[in-house]
């Protein structure tokens, strides 16, 4: 009898998806037949009948949504400036949001190579500062771009192989190991630094870019934002009590509620990361006193507790990183080689960020010349981060460029200011060492918005092609595809196996391999420049992009250029742009 039941049952739940099934088709079908009659199919057409208009043939305003040089809704471009409280408090805020890459890394490499909770502290004050003066200098003197140049998790794999060498390995005492293990990657970044200061100042780079087109830049941009998707919503999962509140309530703050205004300035949209940071932090602070934690496993505890970062007790007061702290500098070919792979992904990932942060700051894209001036003088940024042994090199700051879009302020004041709140903050270690204990819960919440702006401006790039094409469609479709694809399988194949899937005698070769293929927009980039610009090229120029993005490949292409990128202090009488 009960099976019976449960037979019966059974029957009328699929009775019910039945008739549930059948409504919805009929819907779908009468709809069908209405859209039919009233937009008859174009390829039954009579004779006589004219053919549809063209894109083409349609004017600018007749188009519901044409292709625009600028962004629509940007309060402030690159060279215009909030009010100077307003750029204050908007400086701060982009500095708290690149203290989750400051803090992550040398969180994660510091402990292997052999250092304490006080290293640990140290590498994050070196690291700030470093960053500060690398951002002030790419700002005054590179693309200047408002852009952020903080650390880059490109150099995480041949760091790991330094770390691992047999000869550091073999250093009993931990402090001492961590201190060789550091020389040996400060000479590593500083012979590696000279691929970007080369590329840079003698213009190969600018020369490269002239194959660049926005069909092939699509994929690089893109994949610069949505490659990422490992630092986003898999680590709110490992404390989902503090991630999934702080981005529900980011979303609600910079989105369903940016019109909310005091005293006419919408103050909810343009600090909605500082708001929803110190709401949830203070949060997340009463789940740890609470003790709601106390017996929670040490992965939760580490991602979920306000107490774990250990930077505020061990980090010193005041302290002052200097060049060469750490000692002299070891140089090793192989560990150089193994670095130079990620200082060209480096290249790669800074192009396609600056290219963003240009469309989000209502700027043109950086002509070759000035991409090039940007490149040597992140070069110069690789050169100080291995003279002041910052643990890993650094490159645009992705998260920095998508908060220019949540935000809608593209002022290159505010990142000046940002870059003078590191420097001030690493100073002053302890004040510093608060704010650099929040979870990292918090920021890969914001992650999920920020990078999904960089990427969505990527996808911005398709309007100044014809995406009516199938050779685009293929190009973008297989670049964005295997862009995700590889660097997941070299992720995976990592974890499973323990080692990467490029594992020879050949130390640098592993690095190469591993460096290069578990980079997203630097397997975006190479598909997509190498098929843009040997698969039916001849009388595709149009279809790539090409009239629109002519008048950027040099400096005096458009009037707009000598505005947004002329040095400062009249400094281009000097330094003229070829």
């Amino acid at each position: 009898m009960r099976m019976m039941k449960h037979i019966a049952r059974l029957a009328a739940l699929v009775q019910v998806l039945f008739l549930f099934l059948l409504v919805v088709a009929t819907s779908c079908l009468s709809t069908a037949m209405r859209m039919m009659l009233l937009f008859p199919c174009t390829t039954r057409r009579h004779q006589g009948e004219e053919p549809p208009m063209e894109m083409t043939d349609m004017k600018p305003e007749e188009m519901s949504h044409p292709p625009m040089d600028q962004l629509i809704g940007m309060e402030y471009c690159i060279d215009s400036n909030p009010s100077w409280g307003g750029a204050i408090v908007l400086g701060f805020q982009h500095f708290i949001l690149c203290l989750g890459t400051a803090v992550m890394i040398p969180t994660m490499l510091v402990p292997l190579m052999g250092g304490n909770a006080h290293d640990k502290a140290m590498v994050v004050q070196t690291v700030l500062l470093v960053t500060g003066i690398n951002t002030m200098l790419q700002t005054l003197f590179g693309t200047r771009l408002p852009t952020i140049i903080g650390g880059s998790y490109a150099f995480v794999i041949p760091v790991i192989s330094v770390i691992s060498d047999p000869s550091l390995i073999r250093i009993a005492d931990d402090h001492t190991r961590f201190k060789m293990t550091m020389r040996a990657i400060q000479g590593a970044l500083i012979i590696s630094s000279c691929i970007q200061i080369i590329l840079g100042y003698s213009q190969l780079w600018g020369v490269c870019s002239r194959f660049f087109s926005p069909l092939g830049m699509v994929p690089v941009i893109a994949l610069a934002g949505f490659g990422l998707f490992e630092r986003g919503f898999p680590v709110i999962g490992k404390c989902v009590e503090i991630g999934l509140p702080m981005l529900v309530l980011f979303v609600a703050l910079s989105q369903y509620l940016k019109h909310v205004q005091v005293r006419h300035f919408p103050i909810l949209e343009r600090f909605s990361v500082l708001i929803s940071i110190a709401l949830v932090w203070v949060y997340a602070h009463i789940l740890t006193v609470s003790g709601a934690y106390k017996h929670s496993s040490p992965l939760t505890q580490v991602n979920c507790r306000t107490d774990r970062a250990n930077l505020i007790t061990t980090a010193p007061w005041i302290s002052i990183p200097y060049p060469l702290q750490w000692g002299a500098p070891t140089f090793s070919a192989d560990h150089s080689f193994g670095m130079m792979s990620a200082v060209l992904v480096s290249l790669i990932e800074s192009t396609g960020a600056f290219m963003a942060a240009a469309r989000l700051a209502s700027a043109t894209p950086p002509p070759p010349f000035v991409l090039s001036r940007g490149i040597g003088w992140q070069g110069i940024g690789l050169l100080f981060d291995g003279l002041f042994g910052t643990v890993s090199g650094s490159t645009v700051s992705v998260e920095n460029v998508g908060l220019l879009g949540s935000t809608r302020i593209g002022s290159r004041r505010v990142i000046q200011i940002s870059a003078g709140f590191m420097i001030f903050f690493s100073i002053l270690g302890r004040f510093g060492a608060l704010f650099a204990s929040i979870p990292f819960t918090l920021f890969a919440a914001i992650y999920c918005v920020l990078f999904g702006y960089v990427g969505a401006v990527g996808l911005s790039f398709m309007q100044f092609t014809n995406m009516n094409s199938m050779r685009n469609l293929f190009i973008i479709g297989i670049s964005l595809f295997l862009g995700i694809s590889i660097p997941e399988y070299f992720f995976r194949f990592t974890i499973s196996a323990q080692h990467s899937p490029a594992h020879t005698r050949a130390g640098w070769f592993n690095d190469l391999i591993n460096t290069i293929f578990s980079s997203p927009p630097t397997v975006g980039f190479i598909i997509s420049v190498v098929l843009d610009n040997t698969l039916e090229v001849r009388n595709r120029a149009k279809d790539r992009g090409m009239p629109w993005w002519a008048r950027f490949r040099t400096f005096r292409g458009d009037s707009r250029n000598e505005e947004f990128y002329n040095l400062p202090f009249n400094l281009n009488r000097f330094f003229p742009p070829s």
